[in-house]
């Protein structure tokens, strides 16, 4: 799948979407949001922790045009009776009346009916109109491709972790009607931009590299940014105008990622994100029975 500054589908949900969508949890302000929209990024993240001002920038987006921005309302709950009133305050806060899509959270197997049945009956209600999971236990995406109820799936995938293309992709290109993929990570928490994790003689990839790795993939439908500043988001947004990496370029990103993935050793084992990482793996197989 070919990308730039125009919508592509995500997958069956059939939202249009941009390649490239923003986070809410580094930073982004108003300003910068509005400026992205503007420019055609219309997937935006409203998720782990919801800043202000990127709830601004969703409230401005909605009053220039609903129907083409797309929020996207994260819950991380465990009860399905919390998930309404988690998600009416993420739309309060936002300025809206509902979630194009609803996402559920770090669920390493099928949540169970409490979960689906919430999650539903909020899609019934208008109050959602898509929904989604993220997941890091990549076998258990087989069965939520195959959940027609699911209309896309989150999976980490960057040039250091590729195991997606062996066990989320395929399953993906072999449904007759798959979800859309939307892939996160894409800087593996910023190693891949770090110049004493490369390998030598290789030169240093930008973040929009990052990003572009990731949307090369045909499964891929968007990729995910997270932004601290106007700087950052130009070089997200730059990954929309440079396109797809050529074979060199292919290359020359898995050498640094498989260097990254090799070298990150006891640094990235201390990394928070890699500790909640472990933790959930082990944890919320058994939550979710």
């Amino acid at each position: 799948m070919s990308f730039g500054w125009g919508t592509r589908p995500l997958g069956r949900t059939g939202l249009q979407v941009s390649a490239i969508g923003l986070g809410a949890s580094y930073g982004i302000g108003q300003r910068d949001i509005e400026r992205a929209f503007d420019r055609g990024v219309n997937y935006l993240y409203w998720g782990s922790l919801r800043r202000g001002g990127f709830g601004d920038g969703i409230k401005a987006c909605a009053k220039k045009n609903r129907e083409r921005l797309v929020v996207c309302i994260q819950t991380y709950t465990r009860a399905g009776l919390t998930m309404r009133p988690s998600l009416e305050l993420g739309l309060r806060r936002a300025g809206i009346e509902y979630a194009d899509v609803l996402l559920l959270g770090w669920w390493n197997a099928m949540p169970p009916a409490r979960i689906m049945d919430a999650a539903l009956a909020l899609k019934e209600a208008g109050k959602v109109r898509h929904i989604m999971i993220s997941c890091h236990h990549r076998p258990s995406f087989a069965s939520f491709v195959r959940d027609e109820r699911i209309g896309a799936i989150m999976v980490r995938y960057n040039a250091a972790h590729r195991g997606a293309e062996r066990e989320v992709f395929p399953v993906v290109a072999e449904s007759p009607n798959p979800p859309g993929v939307i892939a996160y990570t894409a800087t593996r928490w910023g190693a891949l931009l770090d110049p004493g994790m490369l390998p030598p003689n290789e030169r240093r990839p930008r973040a929009s590299d990052c990003y572009r790795f990731a949307l090369s993939h045909p499964q891929v439908s968007l990729c995910l940014a997270g932004p601290k500043n106007g700087a950052e988001l130009d070089e997200a947004m730059a990954a929309l105008d440079r396109g797809p990496l050529d074979p060199d370029e292919l290359a020359w990103m898995k050498r640094v990622g498989d260097a990254v993935h090799s070298a990150a050793g006891l640094k990235a084992a201390r990394s928070p994100a890699q500790l909640l990482d472990r933790v959930a793996s082990r944890l919320y197989p058994l939550v979710s029975r």
